[in-house]
C-alpha cells in the first residue's frame, strides 16, 4: 500500500519548513506569491490532499487520551496511570485505560478500536509479545499523536518516556557484590524488549567492572513469580547454585525468595535477592526486598505532557521527537544487607 503524501514530504522536498507549506495551502497572506505557487504545483503533482481524519481531531477535540498498558494489576503501571490522570485532569481531559494482557493480537485490536473511535492522543507500553509496529504506524498515519513509555517501540520516530535501565541494573549488582556475593543469577525478560536488554547488559557490566566471570548458564529468562519459584528450585538443587539472584521486576524477585526459603536457604545469608520496580511486594516480603525504584507516577507525567504538547500544536508545526531518560535509585532492605 502507497504512503499517502504530508505536508512534512511536500516541505522536505522544497527545502522549506512544514508551517510555510501549511500556510501556503492555505493561501496565507504572509507567504509570497512564488511560494504558494510552488507549493501548491508539487501538492498537485504528488497527489497531496488533507487527512480528513487528522483535521477531524485536530478540529474537534474529544479531550480522551488513550493509555495502552500491559498489565493494570502491576504497582509500576498503577503508579504510571495515576500520573497519567494526575496531569490530564489538571487539562481538562479524561482517560481511557486498555489492558493487552501481555498478548499482540489484544494490543493489535485495541489500536484499531482507537482508530474507530475518538480520542486526542494515545500513550502506550508495549507487550511483551508485541513484534511488529504495524499496528502504531496506523495511529500515526491516521494523525493521533502516540508517546511511548517504559516499554518503546524502537521502529517509530516518537517522543518516549524510559526509566535508566543499565545504571538502576548495575547500581543493584554493584550493591550485590559489595554484600560478598559472587555467583549473581540475573532472571531476565525477553530480550526483544529493550527495557530487558538494557537491565540485563547493566547486570553483565557490572559483573565486569568487579572483575568477575559472566556464566550465561546464570542468566534465565524468567520474568514472573510461578517461572521464578520452578526456576529458583532447579537452581539451588544443582552444583551451579548462586548466591545471589537479581530479578528483573519484583514478582519474580518475590517468587525466587519463596523457592529458596521453600528449599531449606536464607534470605540474604545464603542467597541475597533484589527486584526492580519498588512496588507493594518490596515491604511485604519476609525480609523485605531490596530493589531499584522506577517512579512510575513522575514517568506518567512527563510522558502525558509530552502527549498533549502535541496534541495542542497547530497544525503543520515541527516539533522534534524527544526520550525522556528517569534516573532510578537502589532501595536497600532487609533481603541483601549480610551482617
Amino acid at each position: 500500500m502507497a504512503t499517502q503524501v504530508t505536508i512534512k514530504d511536500i516541505a522536505k522536498i522544497l527545502g522549506i519548513s512544514v508551517s510555510t507549506v501549511s500556510r501556503a495551502l492555505k493561501d496565507h497572506p504572509d507567504i509570497s506569491a512564488e511560494t504558494k505557487k510552488e507549493v501548491q504545483a508539487l501538492a498537485k503533482k504528488l497527489n497531496y490532499t488533507p487527512n480528513v481524519i487528522a483535521l477531524s481531531l485536530r478540529n474537534k477535540k474529544t479531550f480522551l487520551i488513550a493509555v495502552i498498558i500491559p498489565e493494570i494489576i502491576h504497582h509500576f503501571f498503577s503508579c504510571v496511570i495515576s500520573g497519567v490522570e494526575e496531569v490530564a485532569n489538571r487539562n481538562g481531559y479524561n482517560v481511557v485505560i486498555f489492558q493487552s494482557n501481555e498478548q499482540y493480537e489484544r494490543e493489535v485490536s485495541i489500536c484499531q478500536s482507537i482508530l474507530n473511535s475518538r480520542v486526542d492522543g494515545v500513550l502506550v507500553s508495549m507487550a511483551k509479545t508485541t513484534h511488529k509496529a504495524e499496528h502504531f504506524k496506523e495511529l500515526q498515519q491516521a494523525g493521533i499523536p502516540l508517546v511511548f513509555f517504559d516499554r518503546i517501540c524502537g521502529d517509530l520516530d516518537t517522543d518516549r518516556v524510559v526509566v535508566d535501565d543499565f545504571n538502576g541494573a548495575f547500581a543493584a549488582v554493584q550493591h550485590l557484590i559489595s554484600m560478598g556475593c559472587r555467583r549473581i543469577a540475573h532472571y531476565s525478560a525477553p530480550q526483544t524488549m529493550q527495557i530487558a536488554q538494557k537491565r540485563q547488559l547493566g547486570y553483565i557490566e557490572a559483573l565486569k567492572s568487579a572483575k568477575i566471570p559472566v556464566d550465561e548458564k546464570l542468566i534465565v529468562q524468567c520474568d514472573n513469580q510461578d517461572d521464578a519459584r520452578v526456576v529458583t528450585e532447579r537452581l539451588m538443587a544443582s552444583d551451579n547454585r548462586p548466591d545471589a539472584i537479581f530479578a528483573v521486576n519484583d514478582l519474580t524477585a518475590a517468587g525466587a525468595m519463596h523457592a529458596v526459603k521453600h528449599f531449606g536457604l536464607r534470605v540474604p545469608e545464603d542467597v541475597a535477592i533484589c527486584g526492580f520496580t519498588d512496588g507493594v511486594v518490596a515491604t511485604l516480603t519476609d525480609p523485605t526486598l531490596t530493589t531499584v525504584e522506577q517512579h512510575g507516577d513522575e514517568m506518567g507525567e512527563i510522558a502525558t505532557n509530552l502527549l498533549l504538547r502535541r496534541i495542542h500544536a497547530e497544525e503543520g508545526e515541527y516539533i522534534p521527537t524527544v526520550t525522556k531518560v528517569i534516573k532510578t535509585n537502589l532501595i536497600v532492605r532487609e533481603s541483601t544487607c549480610r551482617k
